[in-house]
């Protein structure tokens, strides 16, 4: 949880190593993702890096300003980072998902004062459109 204000691309890099999903079985909790699909405000070189380090995927798309940068550096530009648009209409599921969550009034204007009732509202909201699914 941040202000307002922050970008979310500042808490990116500790959400993805905070990550914990229990194996069924024994063993240590899953620590990365498979692949992180985000949009053109993630697609830093920094936060390419990150994920390339870890060994982590990733579909981003390049910003305009990225691609003219590279094209005028000519061949020292270095090759366009892969972007499967496949891969990439998968994430308007997410998105979706987003937008029904702020159906929900305190949660798109977020009246909560501390951030665990904000996230308590969240895991109540998720949990009301699940069972409306189900």
């Amino acid at each position: 949880m941040t202000p307002g204000q922050r970008h979310d691309s500042i808490c990116a890099r500790p959400l993805l190593e905070g990550i914990r999903v229990p194996r069924t079985g024994q063993g240590r909790p899953r620590c990365k993702p498979d692949q992180v699909i985000a949009d053109k405000a993630y697609s830093s070189q920094g936060f390419r890096a990150y994920l390339r380090k870890r060994g982590i995927a990733c579909t981003i798309p390049e910003r305009a300003d990225q691609q003219r940068h590279r094209h005028n550096r000519g061949r020292h530009g270095g090759r366009p980072p892969a972007f499967d648009r496949h891969t990439y209409r998968r994430r308007n599921v997410v998105e979706r998902c987003f937008n029904r969550l702020k159906g929900f009034r305190g949660i798109a204007t977020r009246y909560d004062k501390t951030a665990t009732s904000y996230e308590a509202a969240v895991s109540l909201a998720s949990f009301l459109l699940w069972a409306r699914s189900v």
